[in-house]
């Protein structure tokens, strides 16, 4: 992870754009280089494409799009902008904002109508801080789904994949600009390749301990949930290369991380009415706010773990997930037909679970909102049998990365571009600012898909004008 001089480095080929990461950023980069006219090389570390889109839900918010339109949903930039900026309290750049909501929408129908992604609307229930029904999901509502139908429209429009090959260093000349950069093979051979322009599509830092620990000091226990390839690599390149990094411990977390099993829960067990406890049977947050912040919450509870606990409705809900229907095949969805053998089987104090049960439905009973602010207003009741998982909270990804332009070029501090240099999803500073809290459901996805085009069409641009 150096930079290195090119000087007198004898490139075996250059590539006119080059993308080092095959998740959602790189695949959608590579797919807009293509259309744009450049012939494009994704460099990927696994054997597949995976990255960290493949262990989310796939789920793509975005306003204004056909999908939307279809279902009858009324939406807008302006409108979305507004519920980022609200959930961040205002601390993200109003200028990034606007330009991610204004290009995911149509991106998400280029994809839709141009490389034939079945997307459609998640219209049963809606994440918190969404003031409108706009998280896109493909027929699994899985991330494995998105990236291979990604990875076969990469395929399908003729961009070249070279797999199992880290990226080790960039090789670039005094001013900045990248010549082309180092991979290794599982054998240890290596090979100099060359660009034009390189879109780096590596996500964040969330895999590295170290920059955890110096970012992200609460979580630096967490579990991990996301790639183990993220070890920084774009911002350790990027502030060798004098870029600008802004919000470096901005993150993900999720607060209902299956334990054991490592599943990830949707939040629909959440947001249509559930609730968390712990290990004495008492809530201890306001669980509606948003999973992210929620990590830390569970964290803090006694050995980390809680269990969130709903209904047969609601899981019927999680069930268009393909990670909840995972979960039950694995019996981590634990049932009892009472409060009491659900203590029973989680373990917790029968009268204490007993007692919050009660809680939660009078607030519910009474639209009323308890000490933790969560408005229990026209929130369904939980209706025996009761379902339940135990989860723990975990680190997805960092938001914080290399400032970029209106073209995801990576400038320097005051604006000045570095020469040929791109950065997308968790490769770029994203739009939640720098604290957990700020993170908006779908954030992840957003600036992979919106910086992802953004980048791969204007490094293509370049790339053919050169």
């Amino acid at each position: 992870m150096s930079v290195r001089s090119a000087e007198g480095v004898d490139f075996a080929w250059v590539a006119p754009v080059l993308v080092v990461g095959a998740g959602a950023a790189g695949l959608v980069a590579a797919l807009a280089a293509r259309e744009a006219g450049a012939d494009v090389l994704v460099l990927e570390r696994d054997p597949v494409p995976r990255g960290s889109t493949a262990l989310s839900a796939g789920l793509i918010p975005a306003p204004g799009t056909r999908a939307q339109r279809e279902a009858g949903l009324a939406d807008s930039p302006e409108l979305f902008a507004d519920d980022i900026l609200a959930k961040a309290d205002g601390e993200p750049d109003p200028a990034s904002v606007d330009r991610v909501t204004r290009a995911v929408g149509p991106a998400v129908d280029w994809l839709a109508e141009r490389h034939e992604l079945p997307f459609s609307v998640i219209t049963d229930f809606r994440y918190p801080g969404h003031s409108a029904h706009r998280m896109h999901g493909l027929p699994s509502r899985s991330g494995q789904e998105l990236v291979d139908r990604l990875r076969s429209a990469a395929e399908t429009a003729g961009v070249e994949m070279l797999t199992e090959a880290v990226a080790t260093d960039l090789l670039a000349d005094p001013d900045g600009r990248v010549r082309g950069v180092g991979v290794q093979r599982p054998d240890g051979s290596r090979e100099m390749i060359g660009c034009a322009t390189l879109v780096l599509a590596c996500n964040g830092y969330g895999g590295n301990p170290e920059l955890v620990r110096r970012h992200l000091p609460d979580l630096a226990a967490a579990p991990y949930f996301g790639h183990p390839g993220n070890q920084g690599d774009a911002i350790l390149w990027g502030a060798a290369l004098g870029a600008e990094l802004r919000h470096l411990s901005g993150h993900q977390g999720h607060g209902s991380v299956a334990e054991p099993g490592g599943i990830l829960i949707t939040w629909a067990t959440i947001t249509e009415g559930g609730i968390q406890v712990n290990r004495d049977g008492r809530r201890f947050s306001n669980e509606a706010h948003g999973y992210s912040e929620q990590a830390a919450a569970v964290l803090r509870q006694p050995g980390g773990i809680a269990f969130t606990i709903f209904d047969e409705r609601i899981a019927g809900i999680a069930r268009q997930f393909e990670d909840f229907r995972e979960a039950e095949r694995a019996s981590l969805v634990r049932g009892a037909p009472d409060g009491a053998a659900l203590a029973e089987a989680l373990h917790v104090p029968a009268a204490a679970l007993a007692e919050t049960l009660a809680e939660v439905e009078a607030l519910k009973a009474a639209g009323a909102t308890d000490a933790y602010g969560r408005s229990f207003a026209g929130v369904p009741p939980l209706v025996p049998p009761y379902r339940a998982v135990r989860v723990t909270g975990a680190l997805f990804h960092t938001q914080g990365g290399l400032a970029v332009d209106g073209e995801a070029r990576v400038v320097r501090p005051g604006g000045a571009p570095l020469p040929n240099l791109f950065a997308a999803g968790g490769a770029a500073c994203g739009v939640s600012g720098s604290r957990a809290s700020g993170y908006l459901s779908g954030n992840g996805l957003l600036t992979a898909v919106a910086l992802g085009r953004l980048a791969g069409a204007a490094a293509a641009r370049q790339a053919l004008a050169r």
